[in-house]
């Protein structure tokens, strides 16, 4: 594995970025020794202590402290919270000389080259020869700070910028430098995507790097439109999010997040450099510069292009600098675009729109695009590698090239033309040879567009597409609820396509010809897809219209159908394998909960939530969450089942969410030997894996046993924690028959302790549970306000 050859870190810097890095590495599994400068002076409490600046807690003090933020921090860097213990403070002076035992050295000192090259001459003294140094900065040339250092040092450096918060955003910027060894540079691209689970681009050693040259210029740009045009802060955050593809946080809620002094930062580390029209662009306006000084800097001032005030959030006026209500840019063109499907026909039809909403996205997108065709060559070496970092590093949908295509490059550059804009050679070149577009795809293969011709565009073998893979491939079978797929090497994929990847009837049906046609012709099954997330659970639309209309035989049916099919997943004979990742919740879990192996993506969030809308799982998930409980005790160890059942009780009841793939291992929605994909690119290649090795050992076919359970006893101790908070006023009156409903599908029903029962009984309990909770007033109200809000009801 690649990580053995990184088997220890150390990161230089315990800020919020340094210390962001340690988590992410510590995730991994990778420990880390975190350094900081020694502090000159004694706090208050040290000094009621009688510590002085020579005891090591003091010198260690600015790291230790760092460590300890990590748990507080939202959102929070560290997957499980033991992950805290792989990460070990120290100091910039005493800790120096554990380097000989680190194979990667990554410096996140403060953004000075004098300081960063002082900080490096001393690393050099101490580093193991062959170990890998690198620099987190964002925008100081890597080629400076190598000047002076040795010739093994030079050999083994380089830049690896990563994205704030480094355990979500993936991007990860690679510069190397005119010294840095190439079996370096390819050995830390394919550790950074593997590993580390980024998506890597090479960039090359020019200010800013390639995403945020051009995140910052497109954030400018539309501060200068707005000023121009004289568009509102809400207005142009109406227009610049989903709606083309962006983040929600859109231009300005991301500057508030940002922080103004951080973006000032970064715009300034280009304006320095840059001459002519392009340092215009990147001098920060003067309403902006003020808000600098009033400390105006966004979220982590309280305020900055927003102000909360209540549960009503201002925004800023540029002209005045006073907080007025927000604003929303509504024009036919934005209402016309909703209507289109994909973000390439929606940008079409807004970008050439003759009103405000579609002149401030021309004016926005246009000098963009021109932009980012200009930089090629001088900031990367291909379009692929600036699509990329603005898809990873800046959550664009579509990159700047893929925009362009998207929006017609003849028509656009017409247009550009006509306005006095001025395209770069190689563009007007490749249309000139008839090429229109800067992508091309054949045969499910995808090229771009390089130096005259087209080159394939090459990923990471280990990236399964599955549009690329159905062009190729076409698919087995499918209906509007999901398809079967041909993996290839006789594994099969079963894909959720339904809106929202919801379990209904035809997703169900699916489930059942996909065991059966891999118990005749596969080695065994996957179950995962590529859409926004696993799957949110079971159609609660479809479920609540049958409740209202009394159809509860049709219910039961479709419950039936639900459970047997699980059933039908975990007494496969072939092996069953479920990928999931983000929201996998409700139905989600309980398609995981009987496969005979879980590869989870690291970024998983997973949990049985039935009760928010006031019913109870039921499709066999009370069930197989308390058999996983049971089977991840070791052989010979008394079973406490009571604790078991508390504890299970406790996650269904409170509907209990881990917050990624490591916590839902906590949680025991993962067992011990499922696995956990740090590339969520890479799941699907994990998981055809682990078919593959279950296959290969000769996997057979789980044998149905009876399951032990704690009765009527144990359904009267469950009760009594309800009872008290429905006492104390924590719960309603509505909550308290839920929780009894869970606790006795859990308990078992009144059988005496202890009993074992099949899982046929445990089954036809939470069937009847939910059949009797659908039926009641209370719970249709939670199910309707969760569908038109978003959200529970508490009633």
């Amino acid at each position: 594995m690649l990580n053995q050859l990184i088997k220890k870190a150390a990161v230089l810097g315990s800020g919020v970025m340094g210390s962001g890095i340690a988590a992410h590495l510590a995730n991994i599994g990778i420990p880390t020794l975190l350094l900081d400068i020694v502090p000159r002076e004694l706090t208050d409490d040290e000094k009621a202590k009688g510590l002085t600046l020579e005891d090591k807690q003091v010198r260690n003090r600015i790291s230790s402290q760092s460590i300890q933020k990590l748990l507080k921090q939202k959102p929070a860097p560290l997957a499980v919270k033991k992950n805290l213990a792989l990460i070990e403070a120290g100091n910039l002076e005493d800790d120096l000389v554990k380097l000989k035992d680190v194979d990667w050295v990554i410096e996140v000192v403060v953004e000075n080259l004098n300081v960063k090259k002082e900080v490096f001459e001393k690393v050099d003294q101490y580093r193991k020869p062959g170990s890998i140094i690198s620099s987190n900065t964002s925008g100081i040339s890597v080629e400076a700070m190598a000047e002076g250092r040795s010739e093994d040092f030079k050999k083994h450096f380089l830049g690896t910028h990563f994205f704030n918060p480094p355990r979500y955003l993936k991007l990860l910027e690679v510069i190397p430098t005119q010294y840095t060894s190439p079996e370096v540079v390819s050995f830390l691209k394919t550790f950074g995507e593997d590993v580390l689970g980024k998506g890597v681009v090479l960039a090359k050693d020019t200010p800013n790097f390639i995403a945020n040259r051009i995140g910052t210029y497109g954030l400018l740009i539309t501060v200068q439109e707005m000023i121009k045009g004289g568009y509102s802060v809400g207005e142009v955050d109406s227009v610049t999010g989903p709606l083309v593809g962006r983040p929600s946080s859109a231009t300005f809620r991301t500057l508030d997040v940002v922080g103004l002094d951080t973006f000032a930062h970064v715009a300034g580390n280009v304006y320095e450099k840059v001459t002519g029209k392009e340092k215009e662009v990147f001098e920060v306006p003067a309403f902006m510069k003020t808000m600098l000084e009033k400390g105006w800097l966004g979220s982590k001032s309280g305020q900055g292009f927003f102000l909360k005030k209540g549960k009503e959030i201002l925004e800023l006026d540029p002209a005045t600098l006073e907080y007025i209500p927000r604003k929303k840019l509504k024009t036919a063109a934005t209402e016309m675009s909703k209507q289109e499907k994909g973000t390439a026909n929606k940008l079409k039809a807004l970008v050439y729109a003759n009103d405000r909403a579609g002149e401030l996205l021309w004016n926005i997108f246009s000098p963009v695009l021109v932009y980012s065709a200009q930089l090629l060559g001088e900031i990367a070496e291909t379009i692929v590698d600036i699509d990329r970092a603005m898809k990873w590093g800046f959550g664009w949908e579509l990159g700047p090239f893929e925009t362009w295509d998207a929006i017609g490059l003849e028509k656009s550059i017409e247009k550009m033309k006509n306005e006095g804009q001025e395209i770069p050679a190689w563009v007007t070149d490749m249309l000139a040879k008839g090429h229109t577009s800067f992508y091309l795809e054949e045969n499910g293969e995808r090229f771009f567009y390089n130096k005259g011709e087209y080159r394939l565009v090459e990923s990471n073998p280990k990236a399964i597409d599955l549009k690329k893979l159905k062009k190729q491939k076409g698919v087995i079978k499918k209906n509007g609820g999901a398809s079967l797929i041909d993996l290839g090497d006789g594994v099969a994929l079963l894909e959720f396509h339904s809106p929202n990847n919801a379990i209904g009837l035809d997703i169900i049906q699916m489930i059942n010809f996909a065991i059966d046609e891999v118990e005749k012709n596969y080695k065994g099954l996957v179950i995962g897809n590529q859409g926004k997330n696993f799957c949110v659970g079971a159609n609660l639309a479809m479920m609540l219209m049958e409740a209202q209309d009394d159809n509860i035989y049709e219910l039961e049916m479709v419950i039936r159908q639900f459970q047997n099919a699980m059933m039908k997943v975990k007494y496969s004979a072939k092996p069953v394998v479920a990928a999931p990742f983000a929201m996998t919740l409700g139905g989600g879990a309980e398609v995981c909960l009987p496969a005979a192996h879980i590869q989870a993506s690291a970024e998983t969030y997973m949990g049985l939530v039935e009760v928010g809308v006031g019913l109870l799982p039921g499709g066999g998930g009370n069930k197989e969450l308390y058999i996983k409980h049971l089977e991840g005790l070791p052989n010979g160890v008394q079973v406490d089942l009571q604790a078991i059942a508390n504890k299970v009780f406790e996650t269904i009841a409170t509907a209990k969410v881990s917050t990624s793939g490591g916590e839902a291992r906590e949680n025991n929605f993962l067992g011990l030997a499922d696995g956990i994909s740090m590339n969520g690119d890479h799941l699907l290649y994990d998981a055809k894996q682990a078919v593959l090795a279950l296959y290969e050992k000769g996997y057979v076919q789980k044998a149905r046993r009876k399951v032990p359970v704690v009765g009527d006893t144990g359904y009267a101790t469950l009760l009594l924690g309800a009872q008290n908070m429905f006492l104390s006023g924590y719960i309603s009156e509505h909550d308290l028959k839920i929780a009894k409903k869970v606790a006795y599908v859990i308990a078992g029903g009144k059988v005496p302790y202890g009993t074992e029962v099949d899982e046929q009984y445990l089954l036809d309990l939470e069937r009847e549970a939910f059949l009797s909770l659908i039926r009641e007033g209370k719970t249709q109200q939670r199910m309707q306000h969760m569908l038109v809000k978003g959200k529970p009801l508490r009633n």
